[in-house]
């Protein structure tokens, strides 16, 4: 499927979909495996030239995605519908392009984006299940979901989150907007999702780990918006382990 000369550059949107467990987070990492990597493989051998990708969000080692959007500049004319078949074709199993199509040059899948949706998953008892551990985060202790729906209340709206931020980020703006902090519960299954404007590195997983704090008995919900206020990530609970998280979805 070679690329035809002279054609303009194309820009091209695809929506992604990747089992993280066994990747070292989307972004390229010399020497260990990764999303980004893995997806740039596949489409360089579908459109017979290198492919250097822009993804929406780098998702860290072991988060999943639903709804991961990338970006590819190609002069190859190959239709979208095509393009995916094919990528998925020469891509391993735990990722797969599930739409594609043609967008404008002035897109970019970050920075046009207006909002993301977040998913956490907890299995919240005694025994574990091998039909969920790859994708949940296994709490035994009992979890008051009414308490923690109660916590999350206090961090929905535009706050500075730095006190959720883990270290590492160069990010010098914490302010973000979170419009929606579910905590719902189905039998064992408790699901956390949040959407916002944006968030900080790893927000959503101490978000996560200090409802559970909560939840658990160990912090007050009243308690939220004094860790809010600290702005200091000492003040916040432990960071949720990966294998919750999925991105669903990226809103532009």
């Amino acid at each position: 499927m070679a690329a035809a000369q002279g054609q303009d550059e194309r820009h091209l949107k695809l929506v992604v979909q990747y089992d993280g467990t066994d990747y070292y987070g989307f972004q390229i990492q010399p020497g260990v495996p990764t999303v980004q990597a893995e997806l740039e493989r596949a489409l360089c051998r579908v459109l017979q030239h290198p492919v250097k990708i822009i993804g929406a969000g780098r998702t860290d080692a072991g988060v999943h995605a639903l709804g991961q959007v990338v970006l590819v500049r190609t002069r190859n004319p190959v239709e979208p519908e095509r393009l995916a078949r094919a990528a998925n074709d020469a891509l391993s199993p735990a990722v797969g392009v599930v739409a594609a199509e043609e967008v404008g040059a002035e897109f970019h899948p970050r920075f046009s984006a207006v909002g993301k949706l977040y998913s956490y998953r907890i299995l919240n008892r005694e025994l574990s299940s091998p039909f969920i551990g790859r994708y949940a985060w296994h709490v035994k202790v009992p979890l008051d979901t009414a308490g923690m729906r109660e916590g999350a209340r206090c961090l929905v709206g535009r706050h500075d989150f730095s006190s959720f931020e883990a270290a590492g980020s160069s990010v010098h703006d914490k302010v973000r907007h979170v419009t929606r902090l579910d905590v719902e519960r189905e039998g064992d299954l408790v699901e956390l999702r949040s959407y916002g404007d944006g968030f900080l590195y790893m927000m959503v997983r101490n978000i996560v780990g200090t409802l559970v704090e909560v939840g658990a008995g160990r912090l007050g919900a009243d308690e939220l918006e004094g860790v809010l206020a600290a702005r200091d990530r000492s003040a916040a609970g432990p960071t949720a382990p990966p294998q919750g998280l999925c991105l669903v979805r990226v809103d532009y």
